[in-house]
C-alpha cells in the first residue's frame, strides 16, 4: 500500500461505529416487539453495542447479558448502564452453563462471515424452547451504493473481489440455515426501506473506506467518491436529503432438540 493511501486507523474506526450507530438508531425499534422480553426471562444480546437496547430488554424485566467483540464497547455500555451485565465475548465461541430463554441480535449478524459457526453457537446458548429474534442486513442491502463502488474501482483497475465485509443472505437461504441447525423457524421477513444519510454519501463512503478503498491514493479516492455520489443521486438523493437503499432480515426462530 501507499504510503498517501494510508488512513488515520482510530479515525477510520471512529467514523464506522458512528455510522453503524446511526443506522442502528433508525432500525432498531421494530425487532425489540417481536422479541417480547417478559419478567424474569434471561436473555443474551449480541453485539450489544452502546447498550441501549439492552437497556430496553431490561426494561420489561427480563434479566439481559449483552455481549460484544469489542472491549471498548462493552466498556461504555456498561459505564452508561452500570446496574446491567456486559461481556467482552466473540459469538463464534461464546458458551454458556446455563441456557437462556432467548437470544436477540440487532444490526449484528452481517458482519459475520461464519453463520453456521454463529447459528451453532446461538443454538447452544437456548434452551429447547427458548427463541431466537434478530435482524440484520440482508441481500440487496446497500447494492445501489456498492454496485455503484463495484463499477468505479474496477474503471480505475481495482478488482473488486474481496471488498465486500458483508454476509448478505436471503430470507430463504437463512431460514434454511436454522432449520438446519435445530431451530424451527416462525417468521423470516425481507424488507427494503430507505434510511437517511444524515451525513450524506461522502461521510458513509470515507466510514467504510478502510473496507472499499484500503489501497487506493487519497487523491484518487477522493475522486472516487465525487463519480459514486454522481453515479448514485438519481436513486438516493431525494428533496435535499440522502438516502439508503437498505434490505433487512427479520427472523423468529424456537430451538428444538439438538439432532
Amino acid at each position: 500500500m501507499k504510503e498517501d493511501s494510508k488512513m488515520d486507523k482510530s479515525t477510520s474506526a471512529a467514523a464506522t461505529r458512528s455510522c453503524i450507530k446511526e443506522m442502528k438508531g433508525q432500525l432498531g425499534s421494530g425487532v425489540l416487539s417481536l422479541l417480547q422480553p417478559a419478567p424474569g426471562e434471561h436473555i443474551l444480546d449480541i453485539g450489544c453495542g452502546n447498550g441501549d437496547l439492552t437497556a430496553q430488554i431490561a426494561a420489561a424485566g427480563a434479566i439481559p447479558t449483552g455481549i460484544d467483540l469489542s472491549a471498548e464497547a462493552v466498556k461504555r455500555a456498561a459505564s452508561a448502564y452500570p446496574e446491567l451485565n456486559f461481556q467482552a465475548a466473540d459469538i463464534r465461541c461464546y458458551r454458556t452453563e446455563t441456557p437462556f430463554d432467548a437470544v436477540f441480535s440487532h444490526a449484528v449478524l452481517h458482519w459475520i462471515p461464519d453463520a453456521p459457526g454463529v447459528v451453532s453457537s446461538i443454538r447452544s446458548a437456548l434452551r429447547e424452547g427458548g427463541r431466537f429474534v434478530a435482524e440484520f442486513a440482508g441481500s440487496g442491502n446497500v447494492s445501489t451504493l456498492t454496485d455503484a463502488i463495484k463499477e468505479t474501482l474496477e474503471s480505475e483497475g481495482y478488482a473488486w473481489e474481496g471488498r465486500n465485509p458483508w454476509y448478505l443472505p436471503t430470507a430463504e437461504e437463512y431460514a434454511a440455515l436454522l432449520e438446519r441447525r435445530s431451530f424451527r423457524v416462525i417468521s423470516a421477513q425481507h424488507f427494503s426501506q430507505l434510511a437517511p444519510l444524515k451525513a450524506g454519501v461522502r461521510k458513509w463512503l470515507d466510514s467504510f473506506s478502510g473496507y472499499f478503498f484500503p489501497d487506493v491514493p487519497e487523491d484518487l479516492r477522493l475522486a472516487m467518491y465525487t463519480a459514486i455520489e454522481e453515479k448514485v443521486k438519481p436513486r438516493l438523493y431525494r428533496d435535499g436529503q440522502w438516502m439508503a437503499d437498505t434490505c433487512r432480515i427479520r427472523v423468529a426462530a424456537a430451538a428444538v432438540a439438538i439432532k
